[in-house]
């Protein structure tokens, strides 16, 4: 299964652990995970300031990330896809990765429950579904 990960389960995962932590470990693991240089980018910028981390755990994270992953350029899309116009390359992502799903606990996302034919879930959904 192909798999975009949002910011925010990549700052959880490495910020506090649990299913977040899972969840990236299961996509490197056993899928493949798919991100943009925009993901990457808000997730180190967020690890630091939101979080307080060291810079350089931020970039050791996210050499992690760019490493695993498949880094793909988003796919413009309009601005009506969704009401923040700071996720529309999370939605470009998940096309231009052609993934099956978006993980998330963005509410703006989270609301759409789907987007081209594919899955929007949060955490605990995409957990469940893999179980």
């Amino acid at each position: 299964m192909r798999v975009v990960l949002d910011t925010n389960v990549l700052v959880a995962a490495f910020g506090f652990g649990g299913i977040c932590r899972a969840i990236v470990d299961v996509c490197i693991d056993s899928h493949v995970l798919v991100l943009s240089e925009h993901i990457l980018r808000e997730t180190g910028r967020h690890l630091t300031g939101k979080l307080h981390h060291h810079s350089s755990f931020a970039d050791q994270r996210v050499a992690l990330l760019r490493e695993a992953a498949v880094v793909v350029v988003p796919t413009d899309v309009g601005s009506e896809a969704c009401r923040d116009p700071d996720d529309l390359p999370v939605l470009g992502t998940v096309l231009a990765g052609e993934a099956d799903c978006l993980v998330t606990g963005d509410r703006d996302l989270l609301v759409l429950r789907e987007f081209g034919g594919r899955a929007i879930l949060s955490p605990r959904q995409f957990w469940q579904r893999l179980k």
